[in-house]
């Protein structure tokens, strides 16, 4: 009798093979570049000031300068699934660590702001490449799902670190170096990945992988980019032509889009997901959750410089409790949910989320602000931790790949509109505040504004324009809170009524025999089995 079929009779499993020290060592090189990902994004947020200050981008292109990387990672993500399966994830891991390396180079000595902004573009390519071939790799390389699942929350926490790190490592280099020495910190962190990978970790790929359909790539990205463009360009110029025809480009190409998905046999994104309430409902809490937190949590960073007139550093010290409140929201996240169904999971951090978004609307001072955005990271835990999952359980199982990889898409689109949509209105809200009388440049961003005050000759007018300025900034992070609010009311209103029939998520494996359990078991396991990128 074969092992399969003494398998079904006997109702056990053989045991998958366990990890050993390679696959540890090979795990503990894995989460390096993963923390590199957040912590990039943090100590970019302290920078901002001081590279506003010294290539006086527009409003729009600060905006373009922090969330290109997370469009572009999010636009690409798919298409990097698709061809690390077909190159091999270790040599997609390995080209995407250079170059992330040779863009924060390029990134750190930018003589204006297009070339940084191009910069950002390409480390996020480059992010798109590396984040999901570790997950991959991880998933190969920890066969047995005990020990897979203690490296994949290796994983997250590694995330969770970096965000932690991020404003500190940042805080400390803004105050001794440039601005441009925070993307230097890439070339450390990924050199040994690139020396050492090789001897480490296996390559893997799929021997059957599906066809690349690049023009759906393309509608892809001219989906996303012209509709941001057009929020952009609204916010700093008003409605006008170029906005309308940015619209009418980025809802053609939707349309064309939508057409091209119902008509190829082998989809980038299987639309008939999308009638899977559950995934439906995942998808939609993961953007709007994520859009809710990022405007807010971008703008936190500037106001305690800008506006307090902390230090780099002390700055960055008061970020950490946002980012340990996140840390403990995602280590309760699971134990609930094994005991409480994950909508009301996800509603009930939302509900606690409301507390600090509503505490950011009219707050002033350093203390009030660290501790409304603390609240507010506890309470979206549950969507980074759970939205990904429910989306892959909301899909059959063998389009558990292509929903995982839509649920990432989503998370990263979410946090990149958060910046797009809420930054746009707080832009906007800082220009109508401004004086009409102060100069061009200081009615463009907060930075410009107190770079412009510090070079005025009258002590009375500097000191007046740099309080307008002031002012103007603390108002506009008001509103982004309040819209960010709404956002979070819709957010709670999805969860509950498109999640309210997923069971909890026990973590049991039922047995092989069990009638009717493979969707279940799909769900349950998704936390420590799902990988972000198809397979197909």
């Amino acid at each position: 009798m074969s092992t399969d079929a003494n398998a079904r009779t006997t109702g056990r499993h053989t045991p998958p093979p366990r990890a050993g020290a390679r696959q540890w060592l090979g795990l503990a090189l894995l989460v390096v570049p993963v923390a590199l990902m957040t912590a990039d994004l943090g100590v970019l947020w302290l920078a901002t000031p001081y590279l506003a200050a010294d290539l006086q981008p527009s409003g729009s292109e600060v905006l373009w300068i922090t969330d290109i990387y997370g469009f572009l990672t999010a636009g690409t993500l798919v298409i990097m699934g698709t061809l690390g399966d077909r190159v091999g994830r270790r040599r997609l891991l390995l080209a995407g660590s250079a170059g992330f390396m040779i863009a924060s180079v390029v990134a750190a000595y930018a003589p204006n702001a297009a070339t940084l902004i191009g910069a950002r573009a390409v480390l996020g390519v480059a992010g798109a490449a590396v984040l999901p071939s570790t997950l991959a790799l991880i998933s190969h390389m920890f066969a047995d799902p005990r020990q897979r699942a203690t490296a994949i929350a290796m994983w997250v926490t590694a995330l969770s670190a970096g965000l932690a790190a991020g404003p500190i490592v940042g805080g400390v280099l803004l105050e001794h170096w440039w601005w441009g020495s925070v993307f230097l910190i890439g070339l450390p962190v990924m050199l040994p990945v690139l020396l050492v990978a090789p001897l480490l970790l296996p390559e893997y790929r799929d021997p059957d992988p599906g066809r690349l359909d690049l023009p759906s790539v393309a509608l892809f990205l001219t989906s996303v980019l012209p509709l941001v463009y057009a929020v952009k360009h609204t916010a700093e110029h008003g409605p006008g032509a170029t906005a309308a025809l940015s619209t009418a480009v980025g809802a053609a190409a939707v349309a064309a889009f939508i057409r091209r998905q119902n008509r190829l046999t082998d989809p980038l994104l299987d639309l008939a997901l999308f009638r899977r309430r559950e995934f439906t409902g995942a998808l939609l809490t993961l953007l709007l959750g994520m859009t809710a937190l990022n405007g807010v949590e971008y703008l936190v960073p500037q106001y305690l410089q800008a506006v307090t007139e902390l230090s780099p550093l002390a700055a960055g010290l008061w970020l950490v409790p946002g980012a340990l409140g996140l840390v403990a929201g995602s280590q309760l996240t699971p134990v609930l949910a094994r005991r409480v169904r994950p909508a009301w999971v996800l509603v009930g951090g939302l509900l606690v989320s409301l507390v600090g978004y509503a505490m950011l609307t009219t707050v002033t001072g350093v203390g009030a602000t660290a501790a409304g955005l603390t609240v507010v990271m506890f309470g979206v835990a549950p969507i980074s931790v759970l939205g990904t999952a429910l989306a892959v359980g909301g899909a059959p199982p063998p389009k558990a790949g292509a929903a995982a990889a839509t649920g990432q898409t989503a998370y990263d689109l979410g946090l990149a509109l958060g910046i797009a949509v809420t930054g746009s209105l707080a832009t906007a809200v800082y220009r109508n505040e401004m004086p009409s009388d102060a100069p061009a440049e200081a009615r463009d961003t907060v930075g410009a504004a107190l770079d412009t005050a510090t070079a005025l000759p009258d002590p009375d007018r500097a000191a007046a324009l740099a309080a307008a300025a002031r002012d103007a900034f603390t108002a506009g992070l008001h509103t982004a809170a309040v819209a960010s609010t709404v956002l979070a009311v819709v957010t709670a209103a999805v969860a509950a009524a498109l999640l309210r029939r997923v069971p909890p998520i026990t973590g049991e494996e039922p047995g092989p025999e069990e009638p009717g359990t493979e969707e279940m078991e799909e769900t349950e396991k998704v936390l420590m089995d799902h990988e972000p990128t198809p397979q197909r």
